[in-house]
């Protein structure tokens, strides 16, 4: 039987910052093709989002058999400075594995492979949905993904991603859904000139400050009853004008929407546009991605009642915190998300408690069995 912790170290030592390509994934590879799986590599895109490397690995079942997915990403954010031990290279100390990556995510997917070798190939079809870019643009990484799968004609039933969902502790929390995300660049522009003579010019900072006035005033809604209000951010000013005696040209800012399933990116992009209108605003807008929710029912409860036999927890299924690649796995089948603590995800010296990738191993392995029956 694998061991998650040793996986994990084979994959931390793997440098993989955001678009990740080339070791991380000749790893992963190695795991699989002695259970058995079909690995499927390619890579897409260019400069600046790309190149992206992906892979699609299966075990095909008996003929008719449900097909189940775990789903996640290789790369990693960039380590930063001032680690205790090297970021890229796994290190043990007391009941902790050190490195970048440790919990997000590729100690869960060290968690998902070991989990697979217990699992007989006549239980049903399992792959690993398995991307080098999700923590960047994600322009190339899970969405050509998909395209292949669909090609493939090999769409699972169920998929669980293995983001870290729990909070306190391994089992405490699960992500049945996200909110929508949609970023907007806006620019007011006007005509420069001499402060003393602002007859002559046209100072578009005033229209700006007045455009995000009203935009901050808004009240998107209260929330749902799965979801959190969603909630408008300004994130950037930007006039850029070194010189005190001059009137600018031009004033910009971004703000981002987390929104719920109450709106879509296309309508409040118009909204802002339309409110952009009237101080004489322009809006240049990039949706990330929609809200989805798996509602509680046959997948919710076969990961609450794994998690329940190992650790005694019953899982909170929330649609907290920020986006991630289930919103493009919706598309293929229902998708939740399950994984390990969080509390030091991107942060310098990330680490995972060893024993939690052997709790996970197990808690992956039932969810993976029930789903197949």
């Amino acid at each position: 039987m694998p061991d998650p912790v040793l996986l994990a170290e084979r994959l931390i030592d793997c440098e993989s910052v955001t678009p990740a390509t080339g070791a991380v994934f000749d790893c992963l590879a190695g795991m699989l093709e002695p259970l058995g799986f079909a690995i499927h590599r390619f890579v897409a895109g260019e400069a600046p989002d790309g190149p992206v490397e992906n892979l699609f690995a299966i075990r095909k079942g008996p003929e008719g058999s449900r097909h189940f997915a775990f789903a996640g990403h290789l790369d990693v954010v960039p380590p930063g400075e001032g680690w205790a031990s090297g970021p890229f290279k796994a290190e043990r100390r007391g009941e902790l594995l050190y490195g970048r990556g440790a919990v997000d995510m590729k100690g869960s997917i060290a968690s998902m492979v070991a989990a697979v070798a217990d699992i007989p190939a006549e239980a049903g079809t399992i792959s690993f949905i398995i991307t080098g870019d999700e923590e960047g643009p994600a322009r190339f990484g899970t969405v050509p993904l998909i395209d292949l799968i669909r090609e493939m004609k090999a769409e699972p039933d169920l998929c669980l991603v293995g983001e870290p969902t729990s909070v306190h502790r391994l089992g405490d929390m699960a992500k049945i859904g996200r909110r929508g995300s949609v970023n907007m660049w806006i620019a007011c522009k006007g005509a420069q000139g001499h402060v003393a003579y602002p007859h002559l010019a046209d100072n578009p900072i005033p229209r700006l400050i007045a455009l995000l006035a009203e935009l901050d005033a808004l009240v998107l809604d209260g929330g749902t009853a799965w979801f959190q209000p969603s909630n408008l951010e300004v994130t950037d000013l930007d006039v850029g004008n070194k010189a005190t005696n001059v009137i600018p040209a031009e004033a910009r800012a971004r703000i981002s929407i987390r929104f719920n399933d109450l709106h879509s990116g296309a309508t409040l992009v118009a909204m802002v546009e339309e409110i952009a209108r009237r101080h004489k605003g322009e809006v240049r807008a990039v949706i990330s991605g929609e809200s989805f929710i798996t509602l509680p029912g046959e997948f919710s409860t076969i990961i609450a009642e794994a998690v329940k036999a190992e650790t005694g927890l019953d899982p909170e299924l929330s649609t907290s915190g920020g986006t991630s690649d289930a919103r493009f796995l919706r598309a293929l089948c229902p998708v939740v998300e399950f994984g390990l603590c969080n509390a030091t995800m991107h942060k310098k010296d990330e680490a995972v408690a060893m024993e939690d990738l052997r709790v996970l191993q197990r808690i992956y392995t039932r969810i993976a069995i029930s789903a197949l029956s």
